[in-house]
């Protein structure tokens, strides 16, 4: 598979305190990649500084064979890069049409989210901040619906979920990578992540200690690498 963005060597520290060591790893387009590990293991700092959040102190981070390591987080977003964080990423004061109408970029035409999720159909007048916690998810991933994202970062998409809607969260996911764009999901609980991803990484205290099939980390041969 062609890879959409990659790191090379990537460093990234918070003050005197390392966080990222040395860390490569490739994210193919048209493919779920699923990065795995406990808390603390550098998941979301890894997420947070392909979003451009955070700027490595080493190494480099390539998209589509260009340097974009001192990209801006908007330079970025403008080139079809979405990150969708832990916390579900919506405006809670805005209704939920205004909130789809900002992920379109004031465009009118919201359907492909409501075809995807239509229990927002019936809640477009509703200030997003009142929805449930499966519903506001819904609204955020609508934002990758809506933009021509090439590379979407989701992250904890499935945390404190009911198994259902984690289900239809998943099932837009794949239909994403489907479409040719790369997915990089990061999740502390593995099972629907590792059933739904083509490629599987697991961080551990910064490095990574797991590259492969999602498969190889269904044996309990690899139950360690999540001490």
């Amino acid at each position: 598979m062609p890879t959409a963005l990659s790191l090379h060597g990537v460093r990234v520290s918070y003050g005197p305190v390392e966080a990222l060591h040395g860390v490569d790893l490739a994210f193919p387009d048209g493919a779920v990649t699923a990065l795995l590990g406990r808390n603390g293991a550098g998941r979301s700092t890894l997420l947070r500084t392909l979003a451009g959040l955070l700027t490595p102190t080493a190494g480099r981070i390539e998209w589509d064979g260009r340097d974009i390591t001192r990209w801006t987080a908007a330079e970025r977003a403008r080139d079809g890069l979405a990150l969708i964080p832990d916390g579900k990423g919506v405006f809670g004061g805005l209704s939920v049409r205004d909130n789809l109408t900002v992920f379109a970029g004031g465009a009118t035409d919201i359907t492909p989210a409501l075809d995807a999720f239509p229990v927002l159909r019936k809640r477009l007048a509703q200030r997003a901040g009142t929805l449930s916690g499966g519903e506001q998810q819904m609204l955020a991933v609508s934002r990758a619906l809506l933009r021509p994202s090439r590379v979407l970062l989701l992250d904890e998409l499935s945390q404190g979920l009911a198994p259902r809607v984690v289900g239809q969260l998943y099932e837009v996911v794949t239909q994403l990578a489907a479409e040719k764009r790369a997915v990089v999901l990061v999740e502390q609980y593995a099972g629907e992540a590792l059933r739904r991803a083509d490629v599987a990484y697991v961080l551990r205290r910064g490095q990574v200690a797991f590259a492969g099939e999602p498969g190889e980390l269904m044996t309990d041969g690899h139950v360690s690498l999540f001490d």
